[in-house]
C-alpha cells in the first residue's frame, strides 16, 4: 500500500489522468477549473473502485479493464455534474439592475 507523499502524489495524478479522460468523454464544453477535475477524477477513482467491489470484480487477474471502465464512467458523469453545478454557482452571483 502506498503512503506518505508518494501515495498523495499518485492520488493526483490518477485523478488528474481519470478527470481529463471524463472531460474528453463528456458531451459539450466543460467550463470547470483544473483543480475541479482532479478532485471530480479522485473521486471517481473511489466511486469506480467501489462499483466494482460490488459487482465483484475489484480484484482479477491482470489489469481490471472492467474496474477502470467504472471510473471512467464515473469521472465522465461527475465532470457533467461538475460542470452544472460550477455553472450556477460561479453564474449565480449579481444580475445587472433594469
Amino acid at each position: 500500500m502506498l503512503g506518505g507523499l508518494w501515495g498523495i502524489i499518485t492520488t493526483i495524478v490518477v485523478g488528474l489522468i481519470l478527470g481529463v479522460i471524463g472531460r474528453m468523454l463528456a458531451s459539450g464544453d466543460q467550463k470547470i477549473p483544473m483543480w475541479l477535475t482532479i478532485v471530480v477524477g479522485i473521486i471517481a477513482a473511489f466511486i469506480g473502485n467501489w462499483l466494482a467491489g460490488v459487482f465483484g470484480v475489484r480484484d482479477t487477474a491482470g489489469i481490471d479493464w472492467i474496474r477502470h471502465a467504472f471510473q471512467v464512467g464515473a469521472a465522465v458523469v461527475g465532470v457533467i455534474a461538475a460542470a452544472a453545478i460550477y455553472a450556477k454557482v460561479k453564474g449565480g452571483g449579481h444580475r445587472a439592475a433594469t
